[in-house]
């Protein structure tokens, strides 16, 4: 089977940027879905990132789902903002919350147009699925299933910082990509995880998805402050951008056990407040981190989240 790959640039809530909604397919009338990414690297290089041969995307894609997935402004193949090409200290925060939700409602009527479909699946990851779960509390007619991975919630767990005062902007090299990837694992954790040549090699990858990455040395990637800027005045405060009990559509919340960012205390939280959801299901990924879905465990994640899609 032959997987079809088309790149839409959609109109952003911002006059003049552009959003990139990627779509994957091998045949007309699968049920569709989207998915939307975290705080610091976008869509394409997560969900459509190739782990020997086949990233998360193709297998959804082979398997008769109409596939897409969303960078959002400041992220992968999106625009980014003019501040972003100015000294971060010279802007405020850029592409928060309640901007990402506004443009992710775009992306799934741009969707629901396009494929002439009622209601999609939503999948978040990290940021994403406070993202997502708003989108579906606000618009139950258009989103059929939601999935969770990796739910954030108020709980700490490692939390994205910046050193000094918090600008438009935030860089980051491969390096701390991958101490990221791994932090708070031992040895023999880290490389039950993935091997270490897949870390590295993703991590340049995802610093690569910044198109002005390699003008600095070492390479660093741009990403957008909105997000941060949300954790450390709402979510460490105990004030969550969205409330899990307006979502009423079946809810799949997915975390994996070694996950240090969104716990799996966190998720079990957001699972405990799904109190509207028809159906919910809370599923922990064994021997896995926040970055799950590009470890060894993965197909367990995969299989979890295709079977609950299904109509």
């Amino acid at each position: 089977m032959t997987i079809t790959t088309r790149d839409h640039f959609i109109p952003s809530g911002q006059p003049g940027l552009q959003l990139l909604l990627r779509h994957k397919r091998v045949a007309e009338g699968g049920p569709a879905l989207l998915f939307v990414h975290g705080a610091t690297y976008p869509s394409t290089v997560t969900f459509d990132y190739p782990v020997e041969g086949q990233s998360w995307m193709d297998r959804l894609a082979l398997a008769g789902f109409d596939a897409w997935c969303l960078d959002l402004l400041g992220y992968g193949g999106a625009d980014r903002p003019p501040a972003m090409s100015r000294p971060a200290e010279d802007g405020t925060p850029l592409v928060d919350t309640a901007e990402a939700v506004r443009d992710t409602r775009l992306a799934v009527d741009y969707i629901r147009a396009a494929r002439g479909v009622a209601a999609l699946g939503l999948i978040g990851y990290s940021w994403g699925t406070a993202i997502c779960g708003q989108v579906a509390g606000e618009m139950p007619e258009a989103v059929r299933r939601l999935v969770l991975a990796g739910a954030l919630w108020t709980l700490t767990g490692a939390q994205i910082t910046v050193d000094g005062p918090l600008g438009a902007w935030r860089s980051v090299d491969a390096e701390a990509t991958a101490r990221r990837w791994l932090v708070n694992l031992d040895e023999a954790q880290r490389a039950a995880v993935a091997p270490s040549a897949r870390v590295a090699a993703w991590a340049a990858a995802a610093i690569a998805s910044d198109p002005e990455s390699s003008r600095h040395s070492p390479p660093r990637l741009r990403a957008p402050t909105g997000v941060v800027k949300d954790v450390t005045t709402r979510w460490m405060r105990g004030e969550p951008t969205w409330e899990p009990a307006r979502v009423r559509c079946p809810t799949l919340v997915v975390v994996g056990e070694w996950d240090q960012e969104t716990t799996v205390a966190q998720g079990s939280e957001v699972f405990a407040r799904l109190t509207a959801a028809p159906r919910k299901r809370l599923c922990v990924i064994g021997g896995a981190t926040h970055l799950m879905l590009l470890e060894e465990q993965r197909g367990q994640l995969y299989e979890v989240v295709e079977s609950f899609l299904r109509p």
